[in-house]
Order: C-alpha cells, then structure tokens, then sequence
C-alpha cells in the first residue's frame, strides 16, 4: 500500500506554456469571474444572468439537481458554450483561451471516465500525457500522486475492477497529476466510507494550504462544505442566490442558545419530541423565549452561554437532560434551504 508522508513536489513542468503567458501573480485576478452568463436548452434556461468572482481558497457550490452548478462547472471548462455573457477562468477568457484554462484546472467529474483495459497507472499516466509531461515524467508523477492518494497496489489492476470508492480516488489522482492551478471537484466523496471521506477532506486541504491550490467543490453534502470551505455559492433556478464567506454565514443574527435534549420513550407519533416541549414551556412561563425547531432542538433567544444559569434551571426543574448546549451559529442547512425556497417562490 502506497503511503504519502509529506513529500509531493509539484515541480514546474509545464512546457506546453512557452507559447502561452500566463498571468503574472495569483493575485491580480478572480479565480473564476463571470458576468451576465445565460445559457438555454431550447426554452429551458439552466444559467439566467449568472454574475460572479471566485477567488482563491477552497470554494463550495451547492444547490439542488436542475440548479445550474454542473452547465456552469461544463461552460467554465468549455465543454458548453456560453451564449450570452462572458466569462473568465484564472485570467483566461473563455473561448479564446480555451486551451490555457484547461491546462491550468484539474476536474474529477462526478461520473466515471475511464478507458476500459487501462490499469490505475496506466489511467493517470494517459492524462499527465494528455497534459503535456513526458514519458518518464508522466510516470514519476502518476506513481506520487497516487501514493498522495491512498491508492496503493490496486493500481496495477484494470481500473473495470474497481469499487466505487476506488474509482474515486483514481479520479482524484487524474484532476491532480498535471499540477492544476484550479481544482474543480464534483461531489469528491461520492461512494466513500466515512474514514475514506474525512481523508479526502484533508487531501483538499492539504492541497489548498500547504500548495496553494484553489478549489471548487460542487456537492450535496453539506458537512463537508462546512469541513474545508472558506466561501459558499448557492445556485437555484439557474441562478446565485447566496455567495459569501462561511465565516459571515456562520455568525448569528442574534444572540441566543441551542439545546440539545435527551430524549426518553415518551415520545408519541402525534406529539414527538415532548421533553423538548416541557422545557420550552417551562421557559416561556419564566419569561425566557424558548422555541422548538424541527429537529427537536430548544433554541432561546435572547442569553449568552456563559449566563445561562436560569436555562439550567429550567431544564432541571422540568426533568429534562441537556445533553449538548452551542452558541448562537446559523445553519448551513438552514440558509440552504431558504436560499432555495426564495427561488422556487420567486419562479412560481
């Protein structure tokens, strides 16, 4: 089993730019930056006026099937064209540049991709050489990345006989052999075990803190957006919705308390959650603005963690168990949903 122990080099190997100039500094442009971009399938409209910029760090793209994120993740890469607008990826412009940007992103799509007959090795090898590196390097350079990417012995097996986690790993191997500046990932936990997953996480941050590579992540998944994204974007109805730091997401509107409450067997299908109920009523008899939320959550409003001494008391008072108390923090879930309920209104 191949092991990474901190020694992946990314060494400058990219020949093909010498007829290619690249943009001076990281810093002097968005990442990803589109302006007005519209694109239709006949009448339906997957992309409506979409403005945004990216810049660099790792970025989430969330938003529900139908939303738009895979018609502008494909546009971005230029396997679709973009009718109205224009649109830019590390400081090239789309379509003109086409070629530069495709050298410069790694994308592990969300489907499989694979060459029937080719080993592991054999696969990565083939897209570092499609990337311009020569035999020899292709080879060094498939052999480290797939070390970095747990994949040890099975990569001298035909890629057919693959699980679904492996095939996984293999894509991410592929986005990331030709040392990319952008990483486009498309829900990179896919078909992974939960030790497989919070792996990859780190194989993402690890990429963005220590190489300084900058990555789109598209997923369902909301914990992991929560787990390595400093930016969030929000799709719905071919539309952002949402885009902004996960830092200003996160911080509440207001002050106030989350408890979670152990719960007993006296729950009934007709009334779930009933020591939740006899806390928050308990609460509201003491003046104290305690509301039940759909997961069986007591929220209250209004009190600092560190001066909840008559939230104690409540809860002992009615018999009720704490058995986690947070601070204020928006959900992630919570403002996804929203987000999402504003466009399904507004399209209505």
């Amino acid at each position: 089993m191949g092991v990474f122990h901190g020694t992946l080099s990314f060494l400058p190997h990219r020949d093909y730019y010498l007829s290619t100039t690249l943009p001076s500094t990281a810093t002097a442009y968005p990442v990803i930056a589109l302006h007005g971009v519209t694109k239709r399938y006949g009448r339906r409209t997957a992309l409506d006026n979409v403005t945004l910029s990216v810049g660099e760090g790792v970025t989430g793209l969330l938003g529900p099937n139908g939303s738009g994120k895979s018609t502008m993740i494909k546009s971005l890469l230029g396997l679709l064209s973009i009718q109205v607008g224009t649109a830019e990826v590390l400081g090239f412009r789309l379509p003109n540049q086409l070629r530069a940007i495709r050298d410069s992103v790694g994308y592990l799509p969300e489907d499989d991709c694979f060459i029937a007959g080719l080993s592991g090795i054999e696969s990565v090898q083939f897209m570092a050489r499609l990337s311009g590196l020569k035999a020899v390097e292709a080879l060094r350079r498939s052999h480290e990345v797939l070390d970095f990417s747990d994949v040890g012995q099975e990569r001298y097996r035909n890629v057919e006989t693959y699980s679904t986690g492996m095939r996984q790993k293999l894509k991410f191997a592929q986005a990331i052999v030709h040392d990319p500046q952008l990483l486009i990932l498309d829900e990179p936990t896919t078909g992974l075990d939960p030790e497989q997953r919070v792996a990859m996480l780190r194989k993402i941050k690890t990429l963005a803190s220590r190489f300084g590579k900058s990555v789109v992540i598209s997923t369902h998944i909301l914990h992991d957006v929560r787990s390595v994204c400093e930016q969030v974007i929000i799709m719905a109805a071919g539309q952002v919705r949402l885009i902004d730091s996960l830092e200003n997401l996160s911080r509440p509107t207001q002050q106030g308390i989350t408890l979670q409450v152990e719960r007993t067997d006296e729950a009934r299908v007709d009334e779930p959650y009933p020591e939740a109920r006899r806390l928050v009523e308990l609460l509201r008899h003491r003046n104290l603005d305690g509301q039940l939320r759909p997961d069986g959550s007591v929220w209250v409003s209004g009190v600092d963690p560190h001066h909840g001494r008559a939230v104690w008391e409540a809860a002992r008072d009615s018999g009720v168990g704490i058995r986690q108390l947070s601070s204020a923090r928006n959900s992630l879930e919570q403002i996804f949903f929203q987000a999402v309920q504003e466009a399904q209104n507004a399209t209505a």
